[in-house]
């Protein structure tokens, strides 16, 4: 574990003392440590590029992880009051938040995601009042069975809710039915391919339902499934698409103001379905590699 930032240039390293500061302040933390691209230093600060006639933006985040004496609430309160208060950073910011014995169970039967931070990461901030647990090191062998066991429980289960969701599609379209519950199945779809590629290569991921933010993590796994929605900042009507997707966890099971086109959900069905492939071949493909 590193514990300076002078791999990254003056104003990032300012940056990124000044983002420890309000971590520090409002999450009264025991430790904060950077992880990701801005630790190994092999950030993208913005890359806009042209594929396939579509215009593409790419920034790697300030990752954190931020590691607090006990379980005090919802972990997305506190990561919404952090981001919150760093919107004048043009840099995205992308905290992780969970507490010492949380992050010490993981690591006492070989979850490699903190471990992979502690081994890599820089640390920013620590009261030394905690330690880290001693990681259980796994064999190549436990490595894959584990990766196996996640990948065919969690891209099972996303495939199903895709197929939910082609029947849920035809049976309103001939019925004349909102489509409300079949943008639920494909959210759901998609939040579990998001689900199975993060655990496969990490063995971790957030306990949310934001598609956006498991994007966001998943972004460093597979830059063509991040592209699958990495609509052109000009683009109003991609964005809207993606929001459609994100809101139906809650808008389309409980608004009736919730609304989807038959074209639009069509479109997202075409999405998931690339998104299966995307994961499915990136997933098999690391397994193999363990």
């Amino acid at each position: 574990m590193k514990t300076t930032l002078n791999h990254l240039p003056a104003d990032k390293q300012q940056e990124i003392l000044a983002i420890t500061d309000i971590i520090k302040e409002v999450a009264k933390p025991e430790k904060i440590l950077l992880f990701g691209s801005y630790a190994t230093g092999e950030y993208v600060d913005s890359d806009r590029y042209v594929e396939n006639n579509a215009v593409y933006e790419y920034q790697s985040d300030y990752d954190f992880l931020v590691v607090t004496a006990q379980k005090s609430g919802p972990e997305y309160v506190l990561k919404n009051k952090i981001k919150n208060r760093c919107r004048e950073f043009r840099t995205p910011i992308n905290p992780i938040i969970h507490d010492i014995d949380y992050i010490n169970e993981g690591l006492s039967y070989g979850q490699y995601f903190f471990a992979d931070i502690i081994k890599e990461g820089v640390l920013l901030y620590d009261t030394q009042v905690t330690e880290f647990a001693k990681q259980k090191e796994l064999t190549s062998a436990e490595k894959r069975t584990v990766a196996q066991d996640y990948y065919d429980h969690w891209f099972q289960s996303a495939s199903r809710f895709l197929d939910f969701a082609h029947f849920g599609y035809e049976s309103a379209l001939a019925n004349n039915y909102k489509l409300n519950d079949t943008a639920f199945q494909l959210h759901q779809a998609a939040e579990r391919f998001y689900a199975a590629i993060l655990l496969v290569f990490t063995g971790y991921k957030p306990k949310t339902h934001n598609l956006e933010e498991l994007r966001v993590l998943a972004k460093h796994l597979s830059t063509t499934l991040y592209q699958l929605f990495a609509f052109p900042p000009d683009n109003k009507g991609e964005e809207h698409l993606f929001e459609l997707l994100i809101k139906a966890y809650v808008d389309a099971r409980y608004k009736k103001d919730y609304v989807i086109t038959s074209e639009e959900t069509n479109d997202l069905i075409k999405r998931i379905e690339k998104m299966k492939e995307i994961v499915g071949r990136a997933c098999t493909d690391h397994i193999s590699s363990l």
